[in-house]
């Protein structure tokens, strides 16, 4: 169990985070297990891998040792399914084995690269035989990317690319929308593939629950919008006004680019001071961290974002935000970055899930945990009244929500109500008006037809965070973050268990 201490205040007044011992020593079983789980790579099948975890026993395990083998079980459960009604793509990820971004054609100098390439066009026959072709537009930027990679190779790997190229080529006439709801057993696929992400399924309910989360959050920011004198027909319209408004936008030079990270700085010691309300204990590498410049090299090249997490040495942790297009992220717009960048957000989780050091099993089964959490912190200091009385920082909030709840709206959207791409860009285009500033709305949504419940994922780990951890208000919130995260990623069943044990004043484990 994670030893309760309280922060300390520094000598200047300001907030500071007390020592914890975080670093225990593996109870029984943990290095067992932790060997069963290394030697399940030796197996062939989910259903084989599975077999092998029956039977051990969780009394002598710790309270991550738990949440690895928790995660293994259900993980390997629902690929034992997938592989039984999608034998076919990549597990677990996307019913196809190439794409515009995945195959072994994307590494011509691989020593194998040849065969691979040829085992991915079996592949792609096999998939096309029973129904399973790219939608036209993935399939036509694959195609062009083979051309291209053709181009520059030479011998058996120019062969295997040229020949991939024409057999996906000869596929268009067949190639339709996108959405796995439209293949066989395509609905169960769906919701399996959404529950490996982080758990739960019934991808019609979820859709339902998102959208009714977005219809709340798209009033209120109409209602500040409005407040604010701008027009529009749509909420999206409104929004690219505001992100236009000359008044909130930071001068394209040296100084400019200074501010930004300055205010971004000063919104984050003000969530700092923060942390003692939220969180029981933590490692003090959590609060060591700050917004900084990129270098003017990764700034010309457009380098997206970027973090570096704090090291238990003392190293700081930053955040290197992407400055590069100044003029399009308003000072509003920040704000809320801070949140999830870093505290409360991936500078608190990722840090204790670095110290909890979860098994690669575990981390493939709780895909959208992390991104869930940081999610959850934005919304967290609304919540806790950081934004109160800043019509402008809520603002930038929310349009980081319907960006949040638009990306998993298309992916329910596309897979699970058929949605055609255009009404998927007309959605976004609706809520957001506005594309968050590192995708495009066509990047999104590519990314959500190949890539189907990732999406979903993300968004309900969000949910379920904020329904479990907000369950009670203040009172008892840090410990309940102590369960959802002191041990490392974990799955939604794995909250809940922790969650329930500690409405019942017991330990996590």
């Amino acid at each position: 169990m994670i030893g309760r201490r309280s922060f300390l205040a520094g000598a200047a007044g300001t907030a500071t985070v007390a020592a914890a011992p975080w670093a225990r020593a593996a109870d029984a079983g943990d290095a067992a297990l932790r060997a069963v789980l290394d030697g399940l790579a030796k197996l062939d099948s989910p259903a084989a891998k599975l077999k092998k975890l029956a039977g051990i026993d969780t009394h002598d395990l710790s309270p991550g040792a738990l949440l690895e083998l928790e995660a293994a079980r259900e993980g390997l459960a629902i690929d034992a399914r997938i592989a039984a009604i999608m034998p076919f793509g990549r597990l677990g990820r996307s019913p196809y084995s190439v794409t515009p971004s995945t195959g072994a054609w994307r590494e011509p100098a691989a020593p194998d690269a040849a065969d691979r390439i040829a085992a991915d066009s079996t592949a792609v026959r096999n998939e096309a035989a029973a129904g399973i072709i790219l939608p036209r537009d993935a399939l036509d930027r694959a195609v062009a990317g083979l051309a291209k990679a053709a181009a520059g190779a030479t011998g058996g790997v120019a062969l295997a690319l040229a020949e991939q190229g024409r057999l996906l080529a000869s596929l268009a006439p067949r190639a339709g929308d996108p959405g796995v709801g439209r293949l066989p057993h395509g609905s169960e696929y769906f919701d399996l593939l959404i529950d490996r992400q982080f758990g739960g399924r019934d991808a019609t309910a979820i859709h339902r629950r998102v959208m009714a989360k977005a219809r709340e959050m798209t009033a209120e920011a109409d209602e500040l919008l409005a407040r604010s004198g701008y027009t529009g027909r749509t909420t999206g319209q409104r929004f690219r006004a505001a992100f236009r408004d000359p008044r909130f936008l930071y001068a394209d030079s040296e100084d400019g680019r200074n501010r930004a990270v300055a205010d971004m700085n000063r919104w984050l010691g003000r969530a700092r001071g923060r942390l003692p309300r939220l969180f029981e204990s933590l490692p003090p590498e959590c609060a060591n961290v700050a917004v900084r410049r990129m270098t003017p090299v990764e700034e010309a090249a457009k380098k997206g974002g970027y973090r570096v997490l704090p090291s238990r040495d003392g190293a700081p942790g930053s955040y290197f935000v992407d400055l590069s297009d100044i003029r399009r992220r308003p000072d509003w717009s920040l704000a809320s970055v801070v949140h999830h960048e870093l505290l409360p957000g991936h500078m608190v989780q990722l840090p204790l899930d670095v110290r909890a050091n979860p098994h690669a099993i575990r981390s493939e089964y709780t895909a959208g945990f992390a991104e869930g959490w940081a999610i959850y912190a934005e919304e967290l200091m609304v919540r806790q009244g950081t934004f109160a009385g800043d019509d402008r920082a809520r603002l930038g909030f929310l349009h980081w929500m319907l960006f949040r709840l638009g990306r998993s709206i298309i992916d329910t959207g596309v897979h699970s109500e058929r949605w055609s791409v255009r009404e998927a860009r007309e959605t976004l285009e609706r809520m957001q008006g506005e594309p968050a500033f590192f995708a495009t709305f066509d990047q999104d949504i590519q990314r959500v037809c190949l890539e189907p419940g990732a999406r979903v994922g993300e968004a309900l780990a969000w949910l379920a965070l904020a329904d479990r951890c907000g369950r009670g208000g203040a009172t008892g919130l840090p410990r309940r973050h102590r369960a959802a995260i002191a041990d490392g990623r974990l799955r939604l069943t794995s909250l809940d268990r922790r969650m329930l044990r500690n409405s019942r004043g017991k330990s996590i484990r």
